[in-house]
């Protein structure tokens, strides 16, 4: 039952295809014609753009169908359009992404045709062959044909029973064509609607330069935290610390009592500007990330939350010193933000080494209702993350629960 409303889905599927097909025949008839009209009058111009708008959106609703079956995002192939109608026009004249719409058209119509009518095809020509022997013992021959013509229809001779096979292997092949005919739609789709290789290289190259100069961001306002940090917290009792000091060499031999005080109040102050030190190196880079690696961290991590965090952490060997960084500290802005905003019960951490791939998922049981755009935790972790080209999902309906899915590229 699954398998026969799996084959109709297909069919379904393909006749879509078709489908969009028959508009894209339609846009490349309009396109021949506008392109005259275009010369003699600018009637040409505005049916020419109508032909460059509906392709689009044809091929965005072919991008997805694509997307969908081979599992992968298909990006958009086009330049940013401005906002000046005239030179969106322009813009998208010299755009490639246009006429590789336009050549694929033609294309869709021809394979969406083909995809559609030839497993039918197929099924009733392996059901011909399967009935025929059947109509030659029911049905009487009919008189006045020629018995080389009775032969080639299938009324007479012992071969026609040849044809079961052969209308078995043609159902067969009509029983698991469509699956392949659907894949083949995606990839042409995929090699014609999606990005060139030149294209996605100038897009990633973009991508890059803004990543390295939000890191470059990053970095300064880093610097500037750990700079106010050391100036406002351990060098302020760092300077009271030696004034203490100063003070009580000054009165030890007046008064010895006063003294103490004043230096008991500078061993205070030493413990407490040591205790700042640490807390200002451990958001730097923890000791226990450097020393014992990132599962040690997280867990030490997991035993200071003030909530239960359940871990999943399977890590066999240490990865590169930037990388455990990066997941760290991610895993410790992801757990903050779990605790002060999820309000959830309980957290759990999964870090899985897939070789090529550092992949940190944290989910909790809270409220939902994560967005990025309305603070800075969730575009911390991904201009983090964006340093390294990894990416960062986030599923957090209303009601939750929170799941936000992290990966971080890593050599093997």
């Amino acid at each position: 039952m699954n398998r026969g409303r799996d084959r109709m889905r297909e069919l379904r599927w393909l006749a879509a295809g078709a489908a969009i097909g028959v508009p894209a025949l339609a846009l490349v008839v309009v396109a021949v014609v506008s392109v005259p009209a275009t010369v003699a009058a600018g009637l040409g111009l505005v049916m020419f753009g109508a032909v460059m708008w509906s392709a689009r959106q044809l091929a965005t609703v072919q991008r997805r169908r694509a997307a969908a079956v081979l599992d992968r995002q298909i990006p958009d192939p086009y330049a940013a359009l401005p906002a000046d109608l005239p030179a969106r026009f322009r813009v998208a004249l010299r755009d490639p992404g246009t006429w590789r719409d336009l050549a694929w058209l033609p294309c869709q119509f021809f394979v969406g045709l083909a995809g559609l009518v030839l497993p039918v095809a197929l099924w009733l020509g392996g059901i011909e062959c399967l009935i025929a022997p059947g109509l030659r013992v029911l049905l009487p021959e009919p008189t006045g044909f020629d018995p080389a013509v009775l032969e080639l229809t299938g009324r007479s001779g012992p071969w026609t029973w040849a044809l079961v096979p052969a209308g078995v292997g043609l159902a067969a092949i009509a029983y698991r064509l469509p699956r392949y005919l659907i894949r083949a739609q995606a990839w042409l789709a995929a090699a014609l609607l999606g990005p060139t290789s030149a294209a996605g290289l100038a897009a990633r190259v973009d991508r890059l330069t803004a990543t390295r100069a939000a890191t470059v961001d990053a970095s300064a306002t880093e610097l500037r935290r750990i700079e106010r940090d050391l100036h406002d917290g351990a060098q302020a009792r760092l300077v009271a610390l030696a004034m203490h000091l100063g003070v009580a060499e000054d009165v030890i031999d007046a008064d010895p009592t006063g003294a103490k005080a004043l230096l008991a109040e500078a061993r205070a102050g030493a413990g407490a500007a040591l205790t700042e030190l640490r807390d200002l190196v451990r958001g730097i880079h923890p000791p226990v990330l450097a020393d014992r690696g990132l599962a040690a961290a997280v867990e030490a991590l997991a035993l200071s939350s003030p909530v239960p965090v359940e871990l999943d952490l399977r890590l066999d060997r240490r990865l590169a010193a930037p990388v455990e960084s990066a997941a760290y500290f991610a895993t410790a802005e992801a757990l903050t933000n779990a605790i002060r905003h999820g309000g959830g019960g309980r957290v759990r951490v999964c870090l899985v080494d897939a070789a090529t791939v550092l992949r940190v998922v944290v989910r909790d049981d809270g409220r939902g209702g994560a967005d990025p755009s309305l603070g800075t935790g969730l575009l911390g972790i991904r201009r983090r993350l964006s340093a390294f080209d990894g990416r960062l999902r986030i599923s957090s309906p209303p009601g939750g629960p929170t799941v936000l899915d992290m990966e971080l590229p890593c050599a093997f």
